[in-house]
């Protein structure tokens, strides 16, 4: 007897439909499961041969072959476990149910008839509501993930003896309840604050205009001055997310399997900070499953290099395209897989490899070996950093003052506001923020008087920059008039969005 079951596969952050047909034959007693399985889905017909016997259901002496389509796609993971395992019960008519045909199934079984939590299930369930399906059933596990996706009911149980009651009409299931997205957003977030770095007002002032703008930033200062402490304000003073980034990022952190079992949906953005000795693999995404990377789980967030110059250097290349893209594209033999990875590079870097490069410590290192460390990072990494900061020390007047500094949550009110403005200007663009600027949005939105461009042919000229750097200094500067609720790019702004470029300074001296 034939079966014909659907469930969901991952490709990507993208969920595809699959056909599991199970097909019951006289023949020597066995189960064949084709259609390009990884190691992992054939490995199915043993948890669901020992799921089906210790759940009380009678396992058939036949031939069983299970096909996966489409066939020419590869099937990766244990999504199909439980419509394997229906199919089988259907065919050997131990369920009979009209549900059985227009209900998707997903869920990985123990060898006890228990429904596992899986990865990637919102993604799955996004892609079966566009695709016009109404019924799926999931393992419950998984149901605060799911509880966040309108459009299609949901129906999450605990073992597969739970579905075949459900199925056959022994016992009642309702739907899980939708939540609202917005109902999980939180005024706390679970980042440092911005009152408790002392001193440091020059930095404080780059990293606002980072914010506000979504542009990239390099700190150079000695050990101690507090760079990894201002990274990690950042998320802060980010505006809140919106639904959609909230369900996408959701999306990427399910697929990887970085989604707490506790978690519903990410309604923080990101804060990623790999090691120095991180693979290019574990940034870009990739292994055998081509699974997102340090990068892509940045997404709609920040990504922090710390002690940029000890980064392998053909690791820190591979940036260079996604910071342009946002998007990475991973490709392995079996396929190839684009993740988003639109985030904020924040990165920190010693001035030097003892550190205390005009400190006021007396430096140990030689201009040869300073040019060297110096040389670590390529020109075309720099140049797509808006802003170079220099981080100095902290004064003991500064350390210990009682005065509190500016709290994260008044900066981010004036980077919302900077914020707003660059979503009317760019409504219907596609982008959000100054930092995403094309040619033709950098031509229409940051003209220039006649002043403002002569100081900067003299900086483009004594400087040596790139084009790459000028367009940088542009949007810069069109964020701190956005700070300022200004209209036009004034010489002040300008010469300040200059002022972030200072490698490019050091470089021409």
């Amino acid at each position: 007897m034939l079966a014909k079951i659907y469930s969901f596969g991952l490709q990507g952050i993208d969920g595809y439909s699959v056909s599991v047909e199970i097909d019951i034959n006289n023949g020597l007693p066995g189960t064949e499961i084709v259609g390009l399985p990884n190691t992992a889905t054939k490995e199915s017909k043993e948890r669901v041969r020992s799921a089906l016997k210790n759940s009380g259901f009678r396992l058939t002496p036949k031939r069983i072959t299970v096909n996966l389509a489409p066939a020419d796609t590869k099937k990766e993971g244990s999504y199909y476990d439980l419509p394997i395992a229906l199919g089988m019960l259907y065919a050997t008519e131990q369920l009979a149910s009209d549900k059985l045909f227009d209900t998707i199934f997903v869920g990985e079984l123990s060898l006890n008839g228990e429904l596992n939590r899986l990865n990637g299930i919102l993604p799955m369930l996004i892609a079966a509501k566009e695709a016009g399906w109404k019924r799926i059933v999931i393992p419950k596990a998984n149901e605060r993930e799911a509880s966040y996706v309108d459009g299609i009911s949901v129906f999450a149980f605990s073992s597969l003896s739970e579905t075949v009651a459900y199925l056959s009409g022994k016992s009642e299931a309702k739907p899980i309840a939708v939540n609202d997205v917005y109902s999980a957003f939180s005024e706390h977030r679970a980042c440092e604050d911005l009152k408790y770095v002392k001193g440091q007002y020059a930095a404080r002032r780059a990293l606002e205009i980072a914010a506000a703008g979504g542009h990239n930033i390099l700190m150079i200062g000695p050990p101690g001055g507090g760079k990894t402490m201002l990274a990690k304000c950042l998320p802060g003073i980010l505006p809140d997310m919106t639904p959609e980034e909230a369900l996408e990022t959701t999306k990427l952190h399910s697929v990887a399997g970085v989604l707490g079992p506790d978690v519903g949906i990410v309604t923080e953005r990101p804060f990623r900070s790999p090691h120095h000795t991180a693979s290019r693999v574990a940034l870009t995404g990739g292994g055998a499953a081509a699974r997102p990377g340090e990068i892509s789980l940045a997404h709609n967030g920040v990504l922090f290099l710390d002690e940029l110059p000890e980064y392998d250097r053909g690791t820190l290349e591979i940036l260079r395209q996604p910071l342009e893209d946002g998007k990475v594209v991973v490709s392995r033999a079996a396929r190839t897989v684009e993740y988003p990875a639109r985030f904020m590079l924040v990165a920190s870097m010693n001035p030097c490899p003892c550190g205390n490069y005009g400190s006021g410590v007396e430096c140990t290192c030689t201009p040869a070996q300073i040019n060297k460390y110096m040389s670590r990072i390529s020109g075309p990494l720099l140049d797509r950093i808006d802003i170079h900061i220099e981080v100095g020390g902290v004064t003991y007047d500064d350390l210990s003052s009682s005065e509190e500094s500016e709290s994260s949550a008044v900066v981010r009110e004036r980077v919302n506001a900077a914020r707003k403005r660059q979503t009317e200007r760019f409504a219907g663009a596609g982008i959000h923020c100054n930092a995403q600027m094309n040619a033709s949005q950098l031509a229409e939105f940051c003209k220039v008087d006649a002043a403002s461009e002569a100081l900067l042919r003299t900086a483009f000229t004594r400087l040596g920059m790139s084009a790459r750097a000028y367009t940088r200094i542009l949007k810069v500067a069109r964020t701190i008039a956005d700070l300022e609720g200004s209209g036009s790019i004034e010489k002040k702004h300008l010469a300040e969005a200059i002022q972030y470029r200072s490698l490019d300074r050091r470089k021409a001296l």
